[in-house]
């Protein structure tokens, strides 16, 4: 393959992986809600608390996807395999 191919895989790779770890994390922040707080907290407290989830969910997702990305570029070379994704525009 070349690096054009394995720049796009990345990224599609790196799209899926951090759906994933956003659903795991939600799912992980409603597991605790629902063992810990269900029930002991008031109704407009738990009206905020899958927005709140859902943003946290976003937020450790990316906090973790940028520290796979961190593992992965100490363990490889990255411009070895792939292009780069924004290019600079060569000057006429």
């Amino acid at each position: 393959m070349n690096k054009r191919m394995n720049t796009v895989l990345f990224l599609i790779g790196g799209t899926v992986f951090n759906i994933i770890v956003t659903i795991v994390c939600f799912l992980l922040f409603l597991l605790v809600y629902s063992n810990f707080l269900y029930g002991r907290v008031s109704e407009s407290v738990a009206a905020w608390a899958l927005p709140l989830f859902f943003a946290g969910a976003i937020a450790a997702s990316f906090f973790i996807y940028r520290l796979a990305i961190k593992m992965l570029m100490k363990k490889i070379d990255m411009e070895k395999y792939f292009d780069p994704i924004f290019a600079r525009k060569q000057r006429r």
